[in-house]
């Protein structure tokens, strides 16, 4: 195989600037609760696959126009954001990816990216160099398609192979157990092929309709552990919370949705997370740092079963600190939230 791009002087200059960006953006979370760390921002919520255990698409929706994703953007970096992920749907199939990334950029934020890779050649590679994408995350669900996902290392793995050789940016490779695959050990065989080019190696365990816990089997747990112990991961240290899920046990935490991390869908409107729509459900034009300190101070009734990693992460951060003063009870009932102060 070619020479892998980040062990170019380049690429190595590239991962340098960006490891120092990242300890600053740490930096500034420890010093002030005022801002979020990360915001998931979606510019196309249709996708190109139809996977069985996800809510989180469908095959009509037209790509978010540019210039309105300009001003989300824009509203995120107002509230001093220091991480915007792109999700979906899937955000290749939107026209002016690299336009979006630039814009997250000039934010001074870092800019990620979760996809499901089908659309990703040496070309598109090259143009998200070039745009300054900083992290990537492709999750894959089994070594051969089936009914449930066609997320599969059997058509990725080319995929992969040219992302070893062209990216610039940090690339995570995402295995899942739960939700009803067939095979756990697809696991252990996903996490060792990224290993294999170089990439980081986390697992996930696959939530329910509402991003609650699934308890795993015998089988999955095994497999989930398994790749705990041996997977290099720079979120090792932030990922306890998934094993009480493993096990069927609840998690005692402070959940920062609304706050340290946003969700914001492709109607504007900023969420807790994918699962927990409509709360508190404001434009993200519209919010503010009075928001973001509210929410930050405001406990989630569903977290102690919740499995959305990203929001654990994040909330990781401040565990330590500002117990929470206010509950609210996220799909207890149907329409918005009625926001009021703590």
């Amino acid at each position: 195989m070619a020479k892998f791009r980040r062990d170019t002087a380049r690429g190595r200059f590239v991962a340098a600037k960006r490891k120092a960006r990242e300890y600053a953006m740490v930096a500034r979370a420890l010093a002030s609760t005022s801002h979020p760390v990360l915001a998931q921002i979606v510019p196309a919520r249709f996708c190109n696959l139809s996977c069985a255990y996800c809510n989180e698409y469908d095959k009509v929706s037209k790509p978010v126009d540019l210039n309105e994703m300009y001003r989300r953007i824009d509203a995120l970096g107002r509230l001093g954001t220091a991480m915007i992920g792109i999700s979906g749907g899937e955000p290749l199939t939107h026209p002016d990816l690299d336009d979006i990334i630039r814009r997250m950029r000039e934010t001074g934020a870092i800019a990620g990216m979760i996809t499901n890779g089908y659309l990703l050649n040496q070309e598109r590679i090259e143009r998200l160099n070039r745009a300054g994408l900083d992290h990537m995350q492709i999750s894959i669900d089994n070594v051969i398609p089936d009914e449930v996902s066609k997320k599969s290392l059997k058509v990725l793995d080319k995929k992969l192979e040219m992302l070893a050789e062209f990216a610039e940016f940090h690339v995570n490779i995402n295995s899942v157990v739960g939700g009803g695959f067939k095979n756990p050990d697809d696991a252990l065989t996903i996490g060792k092929r990224a290993l294999e080019l170089g990439f980081e190696s986390t697992i996930g365990i696959i939530h329910d309709g509402d991003g609650q816990l699934k308890p795993l089997t015998e089988d999955e747990s095994r497999v989930y552990f398994a790749m705990r112990d041996r997977k290099k991961t720079n979120y090792a240290q932030f990922d306890a919370f998934q094993n009480a899920i493993a096990k069927g046990e609840p998690n005692e935490w402070r959940c920062r949705a609304g706050s340290r991390y946003l969700y914001i869908c492709e109607d504007g409107l900023v969420h807790y997370c994918s699962q927990q729509r409509g709360f508190p459900g404001v434009p993200i034009a519209e919010y503010t740092t009075a928001d973001v300190k509210r929410e930050f101070l405001t406990a989630k009734s569903c977290a102690p079963h919740c499995t959305i990693g990203c929001v654990h992460r994040i909330s990781y951060i401040d565990h330590w600190r500002a117990p929470q003063t206010s509950e609210i009870s996220p799909g207890a009932g149907a329409g918005l939230v009625q926001i009021s102060g703590s």
